[in-house]
């Protein structure tokens, strides 16, 4: 069901996040947004479907993460709702950002191709960004001194019209931008510190299940890395949302 966090009056602006899971939240997105005078609106998309809301009502929609396929509309038909709620939404250029799942339906909603790697590609590790990413909002996240959170077995193709801007050495496809005010990221900027205590519960079975990858090790990783992310996620995020006008 919806969930409000933050001011009700005099705000700003509304953010939507769109929430699959409780504990893939907004992380350090959350208290930028509040800062920045957002009204926060959760919107947990397997119970609340996608009766009686709007794409276009909110200044600002955050699609988030989630341990699903956008292929499995079968077993979980909330998606071809959620991408065409999606496709509404990008339709009048309105801010959106999607993150892992959410980006993976964002280019579903563009009419791009979302499928396995074969492998998975959880861990916290560089990004190598194209031209024009460097020359965007994710010049902070570039390169070997800011690792960033990976979590995903699935991928996607850059849809047509879009500007790819990233990339990592298991997955080429990692960001694009659409339109004037689109944005979709494989990894998570969103997500560092002890909060992610969270997730090494909630995906206990598919860290199990992936070779080479172990709570310790993350949790090794999520200490060093954390404290940069945070900074750089910060930054980024900010400049983005000036970007778009948010």
């Amino acid at each position: 069901m919806p969930t409000h966090v933050g001011p009700t009056e005099g705000a700003m602006a509304t953010a939507l996040a769109l929430r699959h899971v409780p504990f893939e939240d907004l992380g350090l997105l959350g208290p930028l947004l509040k800062q920045r005078g957002f009204d926060i609106v959760y919107w947990d998309v397997p119970a609340a479907g996608f009766g009686g809301l709007d794409p276009a009502a909110a200044d600002l929609i955050i699609i988030l993460g989630g341990p699903i396929g956008v292929y499995e509309q079968e077993s979980y038909p909330f998606l071809t709702d959620e991408i065409r709620t999606i496709e509404r939404r990008l339709a009048v250029d309105a801010p959106t950002l999607g993150i892992c799942l959410g980006a993976q339906l964002m280019a579903a909603a563009l009419g791009a191709r979302v499928a396995p790697m074969g492998v998975k590609e959880i861990g916290w590790y560089p990004l190598t960004l194209t031209e024009a990413g460097r020359r965007g909002c994710l010049a902070p996240v570039d390169g070997a001194l800011t690792h960033v959170l990976h979590w995903h077995g699935d991928t996607f193709d850059v849809p047509a019209g879009a500007i790819h801007l990233a990339s990592s050495d298991i997955c080429p496809n990692q960001a694009f931008s659409w339109g004037k005010a689109a944005l979709a990221l494989q990894f998570h900027a969103e997500a560092a510190g002890h909060a992610l205590e969270r997730w090494f519960v909630g995906h206990a079975a598919e860290i199990a299940a992936t070779p080479e990858v172990t709570v310790t090790k993350l949790r090794e990783d999520t200490a060093r890395w954390s404290a940069t992310m945070t900074r750089q996620g910060r930054l980024f995020f900010g400049d983005w949302l000036s970007q778009v006008g948010l």
